[in-house]
């Protein structure tokens, strides 16, 4: 093993919009986590590995921090606590745009119970979206939080522009133990091609209904056929919605809203494949699936190695 070979896990954690997945596809040149305007669009724990000559981080992107309302939601906080106890570094993401709040305050508690528990993990406050915050007000929340003595590294960046971005790298680094890489020097996630396929519909969901639809619909992938010969991939997908009502909603008039979320889908998951797709959409109405542990298993991933 080199001495300069480092091998990591950075926790990203922090309120919902806060931009850690924006963040995370910034810091791996890769789109692994969808992205939306709406608050939990992450729901399950994405691995995001970044290769470098330095050697390899693998980071985890987590739902946002909130108080849970359903069994989804219990699931959502469950990837969070254990990513903290994985990390070698806690890198806490903070909209810089926002006043501190009570979501801040419920942050903050998490990562004072996590540092009793796991003292000698390194945590980062990273003030994010300083492109939207005049520097005069970006010193006091600097100060703020450095006066909680929980954080070794206060970090002001833009996912969004990249500002400070190569510098935080450049620190998650210099605080990674030395160790070969875990993972694949070619790969950028761990997460099968049918789950994000089945998250890139669902952003599109979420970018296209605005504020009809935030939380309550999900996405299954049914079937998925590869041709060997023709290299066309066929995807058959559900979108579940909660009531009957919700269904013309996601269809459109004579069908127009369904095709504009499956042609955008189509289109993104062709240039990230690097595959001809046919995508074929249905909308299903499955009452409670928040509260459904089964189906909800079976929206998820094995988060294994």
């Amino acid at each position: 093993m080199s001495e300069e070979s480092r091998f990591g896990i950075v926790a990203i954690i922090g309120r919902p919009n806060a931009g850690k997945s924006t963040l995370l596809n910034r810091i791996l040149g890769h789109k692994v986590s969808i992205v939306s305007d709406r608050p939990q669009t992450t729901r399950n724990r994405i691995v995001g590995i970044l290769n470098d000559p330095r050697g390899q981080i693998a980071f985890l992107d987590t739902p946002g921090i909130h108080k849970p309302l359903h069994k989804l939601n219990v699931r959502m906080m469950d990837h969070v606590r254990s990513s903290l106890s994985e990390g070698d570094v806690v890198a806490v993401i903070i909209d810089a745009g926002e006043d501190f709040g009570r979501g801040d305050e419920f942050v903050i508690d998490m990562v004072r119970e996590q540092k009793k528990a796991h003292p000698e993990t390194k945590r980062f406050a990273i003030l994010n979206k300083i492109d939207l915050v005049k520097k005069q007000n970006l010193l006091p929340m600097m100060q703020r939080y450095g006066e909680l003595g929980l954080f070794d590294e206060i970090i002001p960046v833009s996912a969004a522009s990249g500002d400070g971005v190569e510098q935080l790298t450049t620190l998650l680094f210099a605080n990674m133990p030395a160790g070969e890489a875990h993972y694949s020097k070619e790969d950028y996630t761990t997460q099968p091609e049918r789950f994000f396929a089945a998250e890139i519909v669902r952003e599109k969901v979420l970018q296209n209904m605005m504020e009809e639809l935030p939380y309550t619909t999900a996405v299954g992938i049914d079937r998925w056929e590869e041709d060997e010969a023709t290299g066309l991939i066929k995807i058959y997908a559900t979108i579940f919605v909660e009531r009957e009502s919700q269904k013309p909603i996601i269809i459109g008039k004579q069908g127009a809203m369904a095709k504009k979320i499956g042609s955008e889908a189509r289109q993104e998951l062709e240039a990230a494949l690097g595959a001809k797709i046919f995508l074929d959409l249905h909308v299903s109405v499955h009452e409670r699936w928040r509260e459904d542990e089964r189906f909800l298993g079976d929206l998820e991933w094995p988060l294994g190695e």
